[in-house]
């Protein structure tokens, strides 16, 4: 999902960067890993190529997985493999949680507005459109992001070539959706739940920004903190609006599981590494692999229908938000 997406407690290099599967793709905006961090053996391209995979593929999880179970269901599973994966990290790094009341509160927010919320619109949203469409809906978040910084909600001051890169952003959105055709076969619903679950993304990088740069606690330690609440809020919400499944069919259950397991654990891991050895700039540019892969996938393994305007509106999608993350010469990253 967006480097939103997502979970992790990866720094982001703005406020309108990626969040992800998700997405965001994506968490806490602690503060960056020592630089002096050694690279693993396996080559970081490898790594790169491998978290794209991961996200890009998170959307056909999710829509393989409502096939089987119902949307909050989903993003309950979903969140209880992520938290096992940074659960079991944690134990054999023997981290510790972070400490303090209003930590786990600014905590409690970060996981509804990065995990909860954005999780189960996609999952939702994944009944009535494509998981194509899902994917590139994602790719909004940094447009999101610029959006928020017009509005004051971002130190960081919009330059015309981001204003610029946003009107062009949204205009591929349009083209995805077709709206000359009156937006005909696309789900006005299900589109919209996608588009908010990525300003959700949005709107957390910014809440995380102003309330958890500075708290004490490595990466792994805050992400699987918030993981673990944003699981209790869906334990506590899912038995209220779903009944108990009456079977755990295998493929939607894999599905779950890899989205969980892969898609929101291993995939912060992944980033994590990354970050620290090649940068935030670097690795966040997965957030404009995602929607191709997804569209890729979506194609190829779901039978899903892909008119002209879906790839061309896309990219279009693609360059807004690359030019809304651009800055000029001598600003402060």
């Amino acid at each position: 999902m967006s480097v939103s997406t997502r979970v992790g407690a990866v720094p982001a290099p703005d406020s309108s960067g990626p969040t992800g599967p998700s997405p965001a793709p994506t968490a806490p905006a602690v503060p960056a890993p020592p630089a002096a961090r050694r690279p693993t053996s396996v080559d970081w391209r490898i790594r790169f190529a491998a978290l794209s995979l991961i996200w890009g593929f998170s959307f056909l999880l999710i829509k393989v997985g409502t096939h089987g179970f119902a949307p909050l269901q989903v993003t309950l599973g979903r969140l209880v493999f992520g938290t096992a994966v940074l659960g079991a990290v944690l134990l054999a790094r023997r981290e510790r949680l972070p400490r303090g009341l209003r930590t786990w509160g600014h905590l409690a927010v970060a996981a509804f507005l990065l995990n909860a919320l954005p999780f189960t619109l996609f999952s939702y949203a994944e009944l009535t459109i494509s998981s194509t469409l899902a994917g590139i809906c994602n790719a909004t978040t940094p447009l999101w992001g610029m959006l928020l910084s017009l509005v004051a909600l971002s130190d960081d001051r919009p330059t015309r070539r981001r204003v610029a890169g946003l009107g062009i952003g949204f205009a591929g959105v349009l083209t995805v959706l077709g709206a000359w055709q009156g937006f005909g076969g696309q789900d006005p619903a299900g589109t919209a739940m996608a588009l908010v679950a990525a300003l959700s993304y949005a709107v957390g990088w910014v809440y995380v920004r102003r309330t958890l740069s500075g708290a004490e606690g490595s990466n792994v330690a805050m992400a699987g903190s918030q993981l673990l609440l944003g699981t209790l809020q869906l334990a506590l919400v899912t038995p209220l609006f779903t009944s108990f499944p009456a079977s755990f069919p295998v493929g939607p259950l894999l599905a779950v599981a890899a989205l969980g397991a892969l898609g929101t654990g291993v995939a912060f891991l992944l980033q994590y590494g990354l970050v620290a050895e090649v940068g935030p700039t670097t690795a966040t540019l997965v957030t404009y692999f995602i929607p191709v892969i997804a569209t890729a996938a979506g194609v190829a393994l779901l039978d899903e229908h892909l008119a002209w305007s879906t790839p061309v509106g896309a990219l279009v999608v693609l360059v807004g938000a690359a030019l809304t993350q651009s800055r000029t010469r001598g600003a402060r990253p």
